[in-house]
């Protein structure tokens, strides 16, 4: 597949080639190497700036704003191979300087040339075919740069995702559609008011505008960026502080989230229920079948508890078999019959279960402890936790299937 994928990217490069070489020939003047010079210079300046995505494939995905429908338009297909071949030929030296290229970032710098050379020749071709109509409507010329800018943006969209169908990232119809969708209306506008602008200012030779665009463009994008990588930074912290305080097989609060909310509620002065409760004869499902089963049964006690709780009460799993509920904003009463009705669900409930082979259906009961209190007085959460746990011990000894209770004061 990958070798597909490379004879699909040099055949995208040597048609660019043959564009360049038989395009009409342009003026290698002073104009044009101070434009040369200066889009090189602010096109390096800018890529380390650019969004990158590379969920969809190794090869990366530019969707920052690029110069090369301006300078297409202005200098031709050669001129535009010149600038495309000294700018990512530059780009793949920082990147391999730096350290930060990619396994096969040398394909990615022939893709790029091959593709951003032959795409916005096409568009420079159109834009000296369609010009003439276009110029004689209101707002002809941003018109057809938009509409270049959409034509171009298509076409290295269905490039890119031909390249993903050959590796195998890309396999349907939905696929590709939702990969094209990726595109941004509002950035295809920018990406033609600017280069709009840059055409205007290089062809009237407004240097002094093209650089304050450039610089524009560069400080309004720093900005962003650093806006971006704040906000990902955080995003990545979150994620982080989720993973230390998740358990992984049950997905609810483990026994550091269980410490820390402990810690906060201490000074709330609220009323509420330090519930603790796990599973009956746990050790004999684990003995009869085997961990795997028995974990299936713990994810289904988790599942079943979370279901009859609300946003402001907390599970956590406490240990094995063992989850601790810290129900909030309920009655003595309330909480007893919340905690009955869970109670009765577990008995009336299966867990569907894989068993060598065969789907084995699994009932088994739990046991809880109940301790009713007010925080912020002589009884700390931590002391609560103890007592409920004794509640529980207590209805192990009473039988199991069934529920211990204590107000606190309450003889």
């Amino acid at each position: 597949m990958l070798s597909r994928a490379r004879k699909l990217i040099f055949a995208v490069f040597f048609t660019s080639i043959a564009i360049a070489v038989y395009s009409q020939p342009f003026t290698a003047n002073d104009t044009y190497f101070t434009a040369l010079f200066l889009y090189w210079l602010f096109s390096s300046l800018y890529s380390h700036l650019r969004v990158v995505d590379k969920t969809k494939s190794n090869i990366p995905v530019d969707y920052g704003i690029n110069y090369s429908l301006s300078f297409a338009i202005f200098a031709g297909p050669l001129g535009l191979f010149i600038f495309e071949a000294l700018f990512r030929l530059t780009e793949h030296i920082t990147k391999k300087w730096l350290k930060t290229a990619e396994p096969d970032e040398w394909l990615h710098t022939i893709y790029n040339i091959g593709s951003f050379v032959t795409f916005n020749s096409l568009a420079f071709y159109l834009y000296h075919l369609l010009y003439p109509f276009f110029d004689r409507i209101p707002f002809g010329f941003w018109l057809l740069l938009f509409l270049l800018i959409v034509i171009v943006s298509l076409l290295t969209d269905i490039g890119l995702i031909i390249v993903f169908h050959i590796v195998g990232d890309i396999r349907t119809w939905q696929e590709a559609i939702d990969f094209i969708k990726t595109r941004s209306w509002f950035d295809m506008g920018k990406a033609s008011l600017t280069n709009g602008l840059l055409l205007i200012f290089l062809e009237e030779k407004r240097w002094g505008m093209l650089i304050s665009l450039f610089l524009l463009n560069y400080f309004v994008s720093r900005s962003f960026f650093s806006k971006s990588q704040s906000i990902q930074h955080k995003i990545e912290r979150d994620q982080f502080e989720k993973m230390a305080y998740t358990d992984f097989l049950t997905g609810v609060h483990n026994r550091a989230f269980m410490d820390k909310k402990i810690a906060e509620l201490n000074q709330t002065n609220e009323w509420m229920s330090v519930v603790v409760a796990d599973i009956d004869n746990f050790k004999k499902i684990n003995d009869t079948y085997n961990h795997a089963v028995g974990d299936q049964v713990i994810r289904h006690f988790a599942s079943t508890l979370q279901r009859f709780l609300n946003k402001d009460d907390f599970l956590f799993r406490s240990g094995g078999e063992e989850f601790t509920i810290f129900l909030r904003n309920r009655t003595f009463e309330e909480s007893v019959q919340l905690v009955e009705t869970i109670l009765q669900a577990i008995r009336e409930s299966v867990v569907y279960v894989e068993y060598e082979a065969e789907e084995r259906l699994i009932s088994y009961t739990s046991s809880f402890g109940l301790y009713f209190f007010q925080t912020g007085g002589h009884v700390s959460i931590e002391k609560a936790y103890v007592y409920a746990d004794q509640l529980l011990l207590q209805s192990k000894n009473c039988g199991k299937n069934r529920v211990s209770v204590k107000y606190e004061g309450t003889a």
